[in-house]
């Protein structure tokens, strides 16, 4: 009814063969702009094959066939809607058309899953009316293709679910498939398709050749779906579906985030606010109260214990020292790093004062603790520490182990003060006992997509979970692709996926997919800014060679990063519509002559998971060979600056780093508290190789400077802030939210992008 009442608005949809529109468009302007226009004998004799082969084809289904002759993919590509024959078999795939053809109703061998009711249109409308109009699987259906069981599937309603680690387990023993990550250049702020080439590789694979996949992707955030960037589902014809429920609520994973934070915040102040108003013993006794004539210890009280050295386990038998010692966390409010988060962008909780009612107050005066009302701060929630545990915890009890270790502040003598010493672990535990299970859910054309956590890319490592890529391993099996995806320039989140993702996880990467688009490069080149809300410059909607050779060192930058992980790398060049040929075929040659083992021009975004298919084939030939000889790139046992240092010196191109007398104190404490074992996480903008989002292209002769350095001990790693970084995005004049709205007959969403 939706498409129906579309055509009735738009005159009528183009039904026909996308490929069609394509080669009439290049039959106009000789392919592209500022190309040269064929000669009318070739366009008629061009246009005479194409209706030689559509007659031919019609012949052929007419004959009770459902594969095709061999047609010019530049000229007349399949079309994604359902097609003639038996079952409608996409042409291309000659197991499923031999078994039509035979009168099997047997699907193809192995979870190969393909929507075939995706209709691409020649002028491609916006993503919602894309999402809203492609006819969405059930999700059991998904599941049933990679044999999950009943009990291993928890529904939320017909289109998305959660896939229990029950799954992992059970398959252990089996082979896993091959593992790809998607990454990009320093992109513009517009961003250059990562999302939507992930699921278009996604969709090449498995509906376009035959191959078992599954996409991992982050969960995104409201605040950006609200703000100026929008959601995050891809774009397109490459998109996850339904996008309502993707770039919204989802399973409610980042609600039970921002519950369990902002219960370890509460937990914080009321903790001060109570040992600023009691004696030691009071404290003690409140803390352990007597219940039916005995006292005990809880759990989480036991960890605090052991973390003490003491081996009583009856609350009576505690010294006096050692009551106080227990009871009395003695925070120092001038070392809290913990923030209350929620999930919008909100400029105005960048900065806010705490216990401000009346009861607070009193007691802040009459105990002389004005350091009660202290200044803090909110964060977005996908910037919380728990996201970031969410995201590289391997289990439950892994998770619960790292939501105990998470440092809030530390003590007046300079001890870490936990989760666990809150008391309070176990409850973010039970908080987020479901959140631990990856989301399933599909792309337009059926593929199945693991949304699963959403860490930030700067203070965080910006990439989806551990476990989504574990299970999505052992489902595609032996042979079959999961292709997941490192948020920024691969300068910040391949390198943090290699280093701390792949630590984390145990997996290793068979391949890399950077992508860059001639815009970006074009930028990096020496162009004029680009900038989310106004026009984009006139220079990138032009063909420009000069501009875009001196803008192509960045990419082979990249290139070169990769290798140092001894990754081989496939570069997906993004095309654009005012791309030319001229330009396209520079960026390709640029990427080969660089060590790239392949550069291949994709057009997902318009054409789905046809227009990447000739990736999907060079991404696939890259993974059977078995080039890859991966490796992190510094080892444990290196102190904190040796490992910033390296990261700097060889991703980045520094000359050095320099330290600020605050990230020099903080660095030695962490390294005299054992911390400095744990991997870093460069916390800098992604606009640039250097710490300045205005420095394009490849710069050279410049030092990193370190102002100052925290630590994320429950999620893992130690983070070095380079320049400003804010936690807590503001909204803009005009944000994406004037767009949207419901349809109050249907309770259809209108506006979401």
């Amino acid at each position: 009814a939706h498409r129906s009442e579309r055509r009735e608005r738009q005159g009528s949809s183009v039904r026909s063969s996308l490929g069609a529109h394509r080669s009439e468009r290049r039959l106009r302007t000789g392919g592209g702009k500022g190309s040269q226009p064929l000669p009318r004998l070739s366009i008629l004799l061009i246009r005479l094959a194409q209706r030689c082969l559509q007659r031919l084809a019609g012949a052929c289904s007419t004959a009770g066939t459902a594969s095709r002759p061999p047609q010019p993919p530049s000229l007349l590509p399949p079309p994604l809607q359902r097609t003639g024959g038996a079952r409608g078999i996409m042409p291309g795939n000659p197991r499923a058309a031999k078994k039509a053809k035979k009168g099997e109703k047997k699907e193809p061998e192995g979870p190969v899953i393909h929507n075939k009711t995706l209709e691409l249109q020649a002028k491609v409308p916006s993503d919602i009316e894309i999402a809203q109009a492609a006819t969405c699987l059930p999700i059991t259906q998904i599941a049933k293709a990679f044999a999950l069981k009943e009990d291993e599937l928890e529904l939320y309603g017909r289109f998305k679910a959660k896939v229990s680690l029950k799954a992992r387990d059970r398959l252990k023993d089996k082979p896993s498939g091959y593992y790809v990550c998607v990454a990009g250049i320093n992109p513009t702020p517009l961003g250059e398709g990562k999302s939507t080439t992930t699921i278009g590789l996604c969709q090449a694979f498995g509906a376009h050749l035959g191959k078992k996949v599954v996409a991992c992707v982050r969960q995104p955030s409201q605040g950006p779906t609200f703000g100026i960037k929008g959601g995050a589902a891809g774009g397109g014809y490459s998109q996850v579906i339904p996008m309502e429920d993707f770039n919204l609520h989802l399973t409610g994973d980042i609600h039970a985030i921002t519950a369990s934070n902002n219960l370890c915040a509460a937990a914080l102040d009321t903790r001060m606010l109570h040992e600023a108003s009691q004696t030691d013993e009071a404290l003690y006794d409140r803390l352990c109260p007597e219940k039916d004539g005995k006292r005990f210890f809880s759990p989480v009280m036991i960890r605090r214990l052991d973390k003490l050295g003491i081996t009583k386990r009856d609350p009576n038998d505690l010294t006096p020292e050692e009551r106080s010692r227990f009871a009395r966390l003695d925070i120092d409010p001038a070392t809290i790093t913990w923030n209350r988060v929620t999930d919008l962008n909100d400029r105005a909780l960048r900065g806010i004062k705490v216990n401000q009612g009346p009861e607070e107050s009193r007691i802040s005066g009459q105990y002389n603790a004005e350091f009660l009302q202290r200044t803090t701060q909110f964060d977005i929630s996908v910037a919380s520490e728990i996201m970031a545990v969410l995201a590289l915890a391997t289990s439950l009890s892994d998770m619960r182990d790292r939501l105990g270790k998470m440092v809030v502040g530390y003590s007046k003598a300079g001890q870490p003060v936990t989760a666990d010493d809150l008391g309070v672990s176990g409850a973010l535990a039970v908080l987020m006992k479901d959140a631990i299970n990856p989301n399933l859910m599909q792309t337009v054309e059926g593929q199945p997509v693991m949304v699963h956590a959403g860490p930030f890319a700067n203070i965080a490592h910006g990439n989806s979970s551990v476990v989504a890529d574990q299970v999505a391993l052992k489902l595609v099996g032996k042979g079959g692709f999961v292709v997941t995806e490192a948020g920024f320039g691969a300068d910040i989140g391949f390198e943090k996926f290699c280093n701390i993702k792949c630590r984390s996880s145990g997996l290793a990467p068979d391949c890399v997919v950077i992508v860059c688009t001639a815009r970006a490069l074009k930028m990096h080149g020496g162009g004029p800014p680009v900038k989310a809300g106004t026009p984009i410059p006139e220079v990138y909607e032009r063909e420009d060679l000069d501009l875009l050779k001196a803008g192509c060192c960045n990419v082979v930058k990249h290139i070169q990063n990769a290798a140092a992980f001894g990754v081989p790398v496939v570069v997906a060049v993004n095309r654009r519509w005012h791309d030319t040929q001229a330009e396209l075929d520079m960026v390709v040659k640029a990427c080969k002559d660089a060590g790239a083992e392949d550069a291949v021009i994709a057009n997902h975004w318009a054409e789905g998971g046809y227009g990447a298919k000739a990736l999907g084939e060079a991404v696939a030939r890259v993974c059977e060979e078995g080039k890859g000889d991966f490796k992190f790139l510094y080892e444990d046992s290196m102190s904190i600056k040796q490992k910033i240092e390296k990261v700097a010196t060889t991703v980045y191109g520094a000359d050095g780093v320099d330290y600020s007398e605050q990230a020099e104190t903080q660095i030695k404490r962490y390294e005299d508290l054992g911390y400095g074992n744990l991997p870093i996480c460069i916390a800098k903008t992604h606009l640039s190789l250097t710490s300045d989002p205005t420095k394009k292209g490849v710069p050279t002769g410049f030092r990193l400077p370190v102002r100052e350095v925290r630590a994320s001990i429950g999620a893992g790693f130690v983070y070095p802030l380079i320049g400003t970084m804010s936690t807590m995005p503001g909204l803009s004049t005009r944000p994406c939210f004037y767009d949207m709205d419901i349809d109050p007959e249907t309770g259809g969403v209108i506006g979401l992008s």
